[in-house]
């Protein structure tokens, strides 16, 4: 398997220039564990670690690798061992917010080419959770495209694809069934040698089940669905980088119980341009869309023109990035506090050393 092969490219090329002058070799993150990482380049795959000074200066979890990452390794073949010395940088990144109260980055998958956000035409399909998942997309830098999966359950795809495409602007959206092969032709098309895309979806929507269906072979373990709910049990548990067949890369991902922002607001009214196309309108700049005279938005609430599910929708993504700001502010504020503190007790101790 080739560098290239594995998509390698001019752009990572010139950012591992000054590593390779070191001595360092490229690879790039196959799957992530706790502390550990399988990584492969141009040879065999091994096991890797970060280095201590690289631990040591990470600010935060988005500066450790994530699946897809490329990095500066110090490969030992005959232990099958390796240590990562730096993360170049990222061409895109499909990130969201950690779990529960902290605010940190999480990266799900790095420098994609295109994200596929795959839904189910049964009881899955969700379109407020299909807008969420939109605006972290955009927000990743790559192009994301909807796949609305298992066509061949579903008598007539056609009001999934009205409502998806009364959401999802200018976003390519294909029905498929992966168990059944129909419609790959729209996937595989975005996955040529060098390419590399990352499945997103809850779970039960039938990711693997696709990759295996490409892979043409049951590589991959697929679980059954709840018959109570429709929803899906994990079966895959870590993130991992696949080599297709027929070229291109994969990036499979657990099932997300729930996808919690890492993104501003300027992504939130871009996946919501119908709305602000309409708040546009208003009388007042700063309408509060309540009741201030000569509002569009309630004005189009009122007539039908704006689905109040839609609108509901776009304030609470606008009300997750607010706090998500906020909480960012505040803790870079709290970085800094303690930079000037370090630095100061660095000053003092030199000071007591000068006068020695």
């Amino acid at each position: 398997m080739s560098l290239v092969e594995l998509g390698w490219n001019a752009f990572f090329l010139e950012q591992f220039e000054r590593h390779r002058q070191v001595g360092l070799a490229p690879a790039r993150i196959i799957r992530e564990h706790r502390e550990l990482y399988d990584v492969r380049g141009d040879g065999e795959e091994l096991s890797a670690r970060v280095s201590g000074k690289m631990r040591y200066n990470a600010g935060g979890r988005s500066d450790f690798p994530a699946v897809g990452d490329w990095v500066a390794i110090d490969p030992r073949v005959d232990e099958g061992q390796a240590t990562i010395h730096a993360l170049l940088p990222r061409k895109s990144a499909f990130s969201r917010k950690v779990a529960a109260s902290k605010t940190e980055e999480q990266v799900v998958a790095a420098n994609i080419d295109t994200v596929f956000l795959i839904t189910s035409l049964d009881r899955d399909f969700n379109l407020r959770r299909l807008e969420r998942y939109l605006t972290v997309a955009w927000e990743s830098g790559a192009n994301p495209v909807i796949l609305l999966n298992k066509a061949d359950l579903c008598a007539d795809a056609g009001p999934f694809i009205d409502q998806v495409q009364s959401v999802a602007f200018g976003v390519p959206a294909y029905t498929i069934s992966a168990r059944l092969g129909q419609g790959l032709d729209h996937v595989l098309e975005r996955l040529r040698p060098g390419m590399t895309a990352a499945l997103l979806g809850s779970s039960g929507v039938g990711k693997t089940t696709l990759i295996n269906t490409m892979l043409g072979s049951d590589s991959l373990r697929v679980g059954p669905v709840r018959e109570d709910d429709g929803r899906g049990r994990h079966v895959t548990t870590w993130r991992e980088l696949i080599l297709l067949p027929t070229g291109g890369v994969i990036i499979d991902t657990p099932g997300m119980r729930e996808l919690q922002l890492w993104a501003d607001d300027r992504k939130v009214e871009e996946s919501f341009e119908d709305v602000t196309e309409i708040a546009a309108r208003c009388k007042f700049r700063d309408c509060g869309h309540k009741s201030e005279p000569g509002c569009a938005v309630r004005a189009a609430l009122e007539d039908g023109t704006l689905d109040p599910g839609r609108y509901r929708s776009f304030t609470k993504l606008m009300r997750e990035v607010a706090y998500l700001e906020a909480r960012r502010d505040q803790r870079e504020r709290l970085r800094q506090i303690r930079r000037l503190k370090q630095i100061s007790r660095r000053a003092r101790q030199l000071r007591n050393f000068d006068d020695r």
